[in-house]
């Protein structure tokens, strides 16, 4: 399968769920970008790692990669391999030896021990084309559509599933360039359920 190798773009707070943050992964080669909502332990340490901030006492992900070393274990990439149900998937590809070794991962997981090594981040292709959201491709608002649809901008109670599909394209162009990912991420799921 081919793969698309990404950086970390940003780590946000996200104010539509409480206690979570978006993690923000962009295509290294696109203006697509990834967005990936994980809990706040996983944000820390992420944080963390790509600070190289040393803590007095190991995070889970250090105590991992401490536990690799001491077994020979190395991890040369991490891959996101699958997006289901609005839940993706990661792998990292370990090896030991001779011996290649897949292991599956909680993708903020998988990113907190990445950064920490400075191993690749990659994606399938098929993952970036149904859950990543293309920025340049996306028209600007037109000022006629508001005229069919009430939208309360910016308003997280809007039914999604009661405005149209140029609606929803105007309100997801909104949320990019406003870097909601999150609240992009849902349009565009509300979208892809209806083609």
């Amino acid at each position: 399968m081919n793969k698309v190798s990404l950086e970390i773009i940003g780590l946000t707070y996200s104010e539509s769920s409480t206690g979570a943050y978006v993690l923000i992964l962009g295509d290294k080669n696109s203006q697509r970008r990834l967005p990936i909502v994980i809990g706040s332990a996983e944000a820390e340490s992420i944080a963390v790692g790509i600070e190289k901030h040393k803590n007095g006492r190991p995070h889970t992900h250090d105590l991992f990669l401490r536990f690799a070393k001491e077994f020979g274990v190395e991890i040369s990439e991490v891959v996101i391999n699958r997006f289901r149900d609005g839940v993706y998937y990661a792998m990292l590809v370990c090896k030991q030896g001779d011996d290649l070794t897949m292991i599956d991962a909680r993708p903020s997981d998988a990113i907190a021990i990445a950064v920490r090594l400075g191993c690749e981040i990659n994606a399938y292709e098929s993952v970036m084309e149904e859950a990543g959201i293309i920025m340049d491709d996306i028209e600007k608002p037109r000022p006629e559509a508001q005229d069919d649809v009430i939208i309360n901008k910016g308003n997280e109670d809007t039914s999604l599933d009661m405005l149209d599909i140029e609606a929803l394209e105007d309100l997801l162009q909104e949320a990019i360039d406003n870097e909601d990912y999150q609240r992009a991420a849902q349009i565009r799921d509300e979208i892809n359920g209806r083609v």
